[in-house]
């Protein structure tokens, strides 16, 4: 079974910039991945690409060759995947079993809300032995704004419903949002979608004229119960640490390395023990990297270290760094200093 991410959002949520992300801190843990581009349009991709539908197909042609505008080339260039998913499956097999698998999906939101070729093709994935999660990124920014955060809420009710996936929605690029002023309420209102008619005031200012369908959409919302939220700041180790937990628990996915595979210091693997006795190496790798304050694993302390304080936590992490800086420039001296000491030749001392 091999286990990954379907990451979809709007443009500009930060999908390609969260992968990346993704793979600097799977690299660091020593922990396998794969990144898979599906969107013929990137024609930037800043991570490391294992797989790209470029390879396939790209938008540009898809339009020149049938005339076709942006969004349409676009699910032109899915439905022409799908029919040629023999293409993806022969070099996901390339991949091997090991590798965590990240498929970085456009940013055309009707192809996670309301087209079939991604579902279809999401189903054969899970069908020929992959256990995904959907992680559904949207900007942060949009909960400073009563009617933006409804629509986000929508936005990410459809696609739960739509991808039938076990399904994560992340508010990206939380560490941005002081830039944007005050929250009218606390990030734990918006990150639990709390009582929505608390609303109401806010929205009726903004669009009076549609006051009652707002809050019949708010209804909507609450009926199904469904939409939640969890915080990301790619840039924050604490934060991806936190997020990555949140979408092993919904995939099932325990990560065991092999016996002879390193880990960062202050994590230990028992290369005696068989796979299934030893201990989730990525808890306790993640343990060995999390700093003297712990993680951030609770609303209230993302609100404090990106809202309420963030300068106070900026200038405590800046002191942190320079002390880790300073003890490994000491521990390689101390490094140093023992090569000397055991490489100088011996000197035979005379009376």
């Amino acid at each position: 079974m091999t286990f990954g991410e379907v990451v979809c959002g709007s443009p500009g949520s930060g999908k390609s910039t969260y992968c990346y992300g993704k793979h600097q801190l799977f690299t660091a843990l020593n922990r396998p991945i794969a990144i898979v581009n599906l969107d013929p349009a990137n024609e930037n991709i800043p991570y490391p690409c294992a797989i790209d539908i470029s390879s396939l197909i790209t938008l540009q042609d898809a339009m020149e060759e049938h005339g076709l505008g942006p969004n349409g080339g676009m699910l032109y260039c899915m439905e022409y995947l799908e029919a040629n998913y023999d293409w993806l499956e022969d070099r996901l097999k390339e991949l091997g079993p090991e590798s965590y698998v990240l498929f970085d999906l456009p940013g055309q939101v009707e192809l996670s809300t309301n087209h079939e070729s991604v579902k279809r093709i999401v189903k054969r994935l899970g069908k020929s032995g992959f256990r995904l999660s959907a992680v559904h990124l949207c900007d942060a920014h949009y909960i400073t704004d009563a009617s933006k955060y409804i629509s986000v809420l929508m936005l990410s009710l459809r696609a739960m419903l739509h991808l039938e996936l076990p399904h994560i929605n992340v508010l990206s690029k939380v560490d941005l949002l002081k830039q944007y002023g005050d929250l009218d309420f606390n990030l734990d209102f918006y990150t639990e979608v709390q009582d929505l008619s608390y609303l109401e005031n806010a929205l009726s200012t903004a669009s009076p004229r549609f006051s009652a369908l707002n809050m019949a959409i708010c209804s909507l919302i609450e009926d199904y119960s469904l939409v939640g939220f969890e915080t990301l700041a790619v840039e924050d180790k604490e934060s991806m640490l936190h997020l990555t937990r949140v979408i092993d628990k919904a995939t099932g996915c325990i990560f065991v390395p092999s016996a002879d595979a390193p880990l960062p210091d202050g994590a230990v693997n028992d290369a005696h023990a068989p796979p299934a006795q030893r201990p989730n190496a990525f808890g306790l790798m993640t343990s060995a990297m999390s700093n003297v304050r712990g993680p951030r694993s609770d609303v209230r302390d993302v609100q404090e270290r990106w809202i309420d304080a963030r300068e106070e936590w900026d200038a405590y992490e800046k002191a942190q760094w320079r002390r880790e800086g300073q003890l490994v420039k000491d521990e390689e001296a101390r490094r140093k200093n023992g090569i000397r000491q055991r490489g100088a030749p011996d000197v035979e001392m005379k009376t």
